[in-house]
């Protein structure tokens, strides 16, 4: 076994819950894992290679072969190709001489497409070896690639940096926060540690009464009644107990919770020390998305301020018994894990594919330990009705959406960036508010949410309308919806853990109906397959991911179907023979999996 290896295993104590970390320290140490690290991993931590095998073929960000002494990752996302991605993928491949998906002869440049990476306000955005590099143009492609060949790191081609904290010593990036709106809750002003105080002098479920009585629900989309979450925690059987907070964001057009990581750490730690001590959690994780691991630094420096204050570790905020802290658990690129027993699994080290409920997390979660999951903007939210009280909270919103929402706001827009408004405003409002160029449609709540036309711009957002985690991307008339909504399905093919039958073979097959329609070979009946198609998507998976995977083209159709018919030439017969096996190969070959002979 070498050395390298047995050192970074022995480093998580040997314990194999921690395999996400030891494949991301091997990954940043070696650039892959390959085949004599699985079998050292595996003898190391005592389990099969199997189990190494699929965690490692299940994200992302890693791989068994080399990617490249630069691994250059493009996002793919519908905004990016609305800000002019094509011209920049070309010019990559044209500079490095490869193309996507492979390495250079050379060995010196990995071109990968990538999924949203947080960054739809300034689009086209790049990852290389960890740095951000928003807003690329072709130009600056022939820049960075012409320094690196001079053997520059990415780091030393960073030409500016963004506003706030972005400009800190601990973070130096090039990313922007476009806090274009600050509203009562999570961006006004505070002084940190006051919530503590105020919690140090209440018990754990005179908490829970104060976050019940505001009526505050999870920010991640669903809507639970955060409070009530917490109570069943407390409920449950259990004499260890678990807060995890979400911060995966990998919703296509959702970046609110990278400004708030930026900007207000602070307020996201107290939210979750004052979550874990209602609860009575030993623990606190804190889920981040691999494509923020700029804020790593930043990030530790501000826990480890927290720790010399007294805000962690024993007797936290002089709580007697009181002891807690918080760590940081990196995943690797997974849509999924944004679902909240999929990011469980992640955080023991597993694929992130979602399990069957019940139990549920409250029950059994993190650890087989009762669990709390909560998103960032939800702890943070918690924060601030502590310091000022559930009725002051009540007095915004709606009757049942209380509080704020952070919105975010991108695509064909004059101002792409963060606005905090009160639940309750219009999509109509929202689109003045941002500067929306000759809006066509909204898709709100990104790829997994509504795709809204113009006859339903009036509707309110808030739970009892039209509820939303936050992303909402403004699609403009010069847009075709069919190319729109085929992105947001080709984002579900890739985004399947493969677990469902109609998840990992029901989306290549729409996808591949959608194409015929755009290609013009498309009939009548074909809009109806989709219809009746996507409605089983959402009665036959298990998970969130794969019962709103049809969503975009479900409320496309039903919002905007003479765009469908008009590219349709109807009374001719095209042939619409259909063959099973033919049509299942391609998924097969998009998860590994083969049907039987």
């Amino acid at each position: 076994m070498s050395s390298q290896i047995q050192s970074i295993v022995e480093k998580y104590g040997n314990d194999a819950t921690r395999l996400m970390d030891i494949l991301i320290l091997i990954t940043k140490e070696k650039g892959c894992v390959d085949s004599n690290n699985i079998t050292e991993i595996a003898n190391q931590l005592n389990i099969s290679q199997v189990d190494v095998e699929q965690t490692l073929s299940f994200y992302h960000f890693f791989s068994e072969q080399p990617r490249g002494k630069y691994t250059i990752y493009l996002n793919n996302s519908l905004v990016a190709y609305m800000m002019g991605r094509a011209e920049v993928a070309e010019a990559f491949e044209k500079a490095t001489g490869t193309k996507f998906g492979s390495v250079s002869n050379d060995g010196l440049f990995g071109l990968y497409d990538t999924s949203c990476i947080g960054m739809n306000d300034q689009e086209p955005a790049v990852i290389i070896n960890g740095v951000i590099f928003p807003k690329v143009t072709t130009f600056r492609v022939r820049e960075l690639i012409t320094a690196f060949r001079a053997g520059k790191s990415a780091q030393e081609v960073v030409n500016s940096y963004g506003g706030g904290q972005n400009q800190s010593l601990l973070i130096k990036s090039m990313v922007t926060n476009n806090l274009n709106r600050r509203g009562p809750v999570i961006f006004s002003d505070y002084k940190p540690g006051d919530s503590l105080k105020k919690m140090a002098s209440l018990n754990s479920k005179e908490v829970i009464e104060v976050i019940k009585n505001s009526n505050l629900r999870g920010r991640g989309g669903a809507g639970f009644p955060t409070g009530i979450k917490w109570e069943f925690c407390t409920k449950s059987e259990g004499d260890e107990k678990y807060l995890l907070c979400n911060a995966d964001e990998g919703e296509p057009g959702t970046f609110k919770d990278r400004v708030i990581l930026t900007e207000l750490p602070h307020l996201l730690f107290e939210g979750m020390i004052i979550a874990g001590y209602a609860i009575g959690a030993k623990e606190g994780i804190l889920y981040l998305r691999m494509e923020y691991e700029y804020l790593k630094d930043h990030l530790e420096f501000n826990l480890d301020e927290f720790r010399k204050k007294g805000w962690l570790g024993k007797n936290v905020a002089g709580i007697e018994g009181f002891n807690y802290d918080i760590r940081i658990q990196f995943g690797a690129g997974a849509y999924i894990c944004g679902e909240e027993s999929a990011l469980i699994e992640s955080c023991e080290g597993k694929r992130g594919e979602p399990r069957n409920r019940p139990p549920f997390p409250v029950q059994v979660g993190y650890l087989d330990k009762p669990t709390v999951v909560n998103n960032v903007e939800t702890l943070c939210s918690v924060v601030k009705i502590l310091l000022n009280g559930a009725e002051w909270y009540n007095t915004m919103g709606t009757i049942e959406t209380t509080g704020t929402k952070l919105l975010s706001i991108s695509g064909d827009i004059r101002y792409p960036g963060v606005f905090e408004i009160e639940w309750g405003m219009t999509i109509r409002e929202m689109l003045e508010m941002a500067g929306a160029i000759n809006p066509l449609a909204v898709q709100v709540g990104g790829p997994s949410g509504r795709l809204v036309g113009e006859n339903e711009f009036d509707r309110t957002i808030c739970y009892e309308d039209l509820p939303t985690g936050g992303a909402m991307i403004v699609i403009g008339e010069q847009r075709n919806i069919p190319d729109v909504v085929k992105y947001f399905t080709e984002f579900f093919i890739d985004e399947s853990c493969g677990s469902c039958v109609p998840c990992r073979y029901l989306t290549v097959i729409l996808r591949n109906k959608l194409q015929k329609i755009i290609d013009g070979k498309g009939v009548i009946s074909d809009i109806d397959d989709l219809v009746n198609w996507g409605k089983q998507m959402k009665i036959a998976n298990r998970c969130g991911l794969g019962q709103t995977a049809a969503n975009p083209i479900l409320s496309s159709i039903e919002n905007f179907r003479p765009e469908y018919e008009a590219i349709i030439e109807k009374g001719k017969d095209f042939g619409t023979t259909f063959n099973l096996e033919a049509a299942i190969q391609e998924s097969c070959r998009e998860v590994g999996r083969f049907p039987l002979a």
